[in-house]
């Protein structure tokens, strides 16, 4: 038998749908999986198929071509650069196996220190790593995904035919670049999974209005699938309207109201936070977006204080500023349309931000304009509007802040006094948009020309003499004050 192309090694949902795309494009897979059953049941569910299924990883290694490329599928743990785990576990257990300059990828959801940790490691054993974000779920894998390999160029180029051919194509355009050194492709995943933490925390923010203003659940799934047809385009709208439409065949009610409010995550979106931190970028939307997860987890504190903390009385539908007056649906939603466009804007502007800044202080050199083409098809926040971002940082690679791109200013600009009314109505209603609203204050704070920092730096003076800058003179003097002293 001639020697695979490609080796996969773990064999779950995901795992199993990359080498079905993998083979279709006309590439021998050997795979590998722990539970011997698993493989052999995947081999058999598939026959004609070009694969290779082994019992063990030596003959898994030497099933394959060299220099071997072996996709590694199984979940991570790592948590910082130190850690090990499952992922460190398979590599020890294939590198006395490798011949030099074989490749080993990570196409799980890794630390990006630990994938560097792990670059750094296997080239001293004469092996090659990529750390590959993958983003699409399983029909992504199937289908085509995004794709965010980094590593050494020239590994790039020896999996370029394998990776383009699998990634999803916009306009011709494959959805996999050579990201960046290291571990710049999980980098660049880790902050596209924080940015869908936002894009999806501000569209349950705007069917939660929506519900409290007395919307339908047909209702609301016509609004979504409308929006889908215009600027609002994503992947994540179309399966909002589809999931508000599914309909339990047990009871006869709406799946989406039958599931409790209690929301998971895998730990991506608190990795972006502490990035952020470290790096002193704003990130105030994927910020409110990772606690709501958190509060939605406390369910049982919640129904305690929903009966003991007093909010607005509820009327069955959401009134203007006078407590009175009912917002007509039609205006409601447009407003709320232009709300979530905005706010959608501010999600993607500080993920670009932070991932601009990290770029610079690794000395990446990331291209943001061919990251946001290769989000436009196959990943989860693929979206219409990412065909203009990426227009955007062609035209201007050194754009300061997206909010600041002729187009998307115009929106901002247009949309902002929807903005404010939708979250004013949501204050007045007592409706949480944390999100929402988070997205307005930054907006308005970036625009500020005056901010009240002044007052905090006197505070920071007054009690622990940090000193200050003075509008009168030049910058970069810094000057105390004596204050009085306070007693009590």
């Amino acid at each position: 038998m001639s020697k695979s192309d490609f080796g996969l090694y773990g064999l779950a949902v995901m795992g199993q749908n990359l080498v079905l795309n993998v083979e279709s494009r006309g590439f021998q897979v050997s795979v590998y999986n722990r539970t011997t059953s698993v493989t052999d049941d995947f081999i058999a569910a598939h026959p004609g198929k070009k694969l290779v299924g082994a019992h063990t990883v030596e003959d898994f290694v030497q099933s394959l071509a060299r220099p071997r490329k072996i996709h590694i599928m199984v979940k991570s743990t790592a948590v910082k650069d130190t850690d090990r785990d499952a992922v460190d576990a398979v590599i020890e257990q294939l590198i006395p196996l490798l011949d030099e300059d074989d490749i080993i990828i990570d196409g799980g959801n890794s630390f990006y220190q630990a994938t560097e940790r792990r670059d750094a490691y296997l080239a001293t054993k004469g092996l090659r790593f990529i750390g590959a974000g993958v983003s699409g779920g399983e029909e992504g894998a199937r289908k085509g995904p995004s794709i965010m390999p980094g590593g050494p160029a020239s590994t790039w180029e020896v999996m370029k035919p394998i990776f383009e051919s699998i990634a999803a194509k916009v306009d011709g355009e494959p959805c996999v670049i050579h990201i960046g050194p290291g571990g710049a492709g999980h980098y660049v995943k880790m902050i596209h999974n924080g940015i869908e933490y936002g894009d999806m925390q501000l569209i349950c923010e705007a069917y939660n209005i929506f519900k409290h203003a007395g919307f339908t659940t047909d209702e609301m799934a016509a609004i979504f699938n409308e929006w889908n047809d215009g600027e609002l385009q994503s992947y994540l709208i179309q399966i909002t309207g589809k999931a508000l439409e599914q309909i339990d065949p047990e009871t006869g009610h709406s799946v989406v109201e039958l599931i409790v409010d209690k929301a998971g995550q895998k730990g991506t979106g608190q990795w972006t936070l502490l990035n952020a931190a470290e790096n002193a970028v704003v990130i105030s939307t994927i910020n409110a977006a990772v606690e709501a997860r958190i509060l939605s987890s406390k369910k049982k504190e919640r129904v305690l204080a929903s009966k003991e903390l007093r909010g607005p009385a509820p009327t069955g539908a959401l009134t203007m500023g006078d407590g009175i007056t009912p917002w007509p649906k039609e205006i409601l939603v447009q407003k709320v349309h232009d709300a979530l466009y905005a706010s959608k804007i501010i999600s993607y502007a500080q993920g670009l931000d932070l991932i601009k800044t990290m770029s610079g202080k690794k000395n990446w050199d990331l291209d943001l304009g061919r990251i946001a083409a290769i989000w436009r098809g196959g990943c989860i926040i693929r979206a219409r509007f990412l065909n203009f971002i990426t227009d955007a940082y062609r035209s201007n690679p050194g754009l300061g802040n997206l909010m600041l791109d002729p187009y998307f200013k115009n929106i901002l600009n247009g949309n902002q006094q929807s903005w404010r009314e939708v979250v004013s109505l949501a204050m007045l209603n007592g409706i949480p948009v944390p999100a929402f609203s988070a997205s307005l204050g930054y907006y308005d704070s970036y625009r500020a020309e005056r901010l009240p920092a002044n007052l905090l730096q006197a505070q920071r003076d007054f009690f622990g003499a940090h000193t200050y800058e003075r509008v009168d003179k030049p910058e970069g003097e810094f000057f105390h004050t004596d204050w009085p002293e306070v007693i009590g």
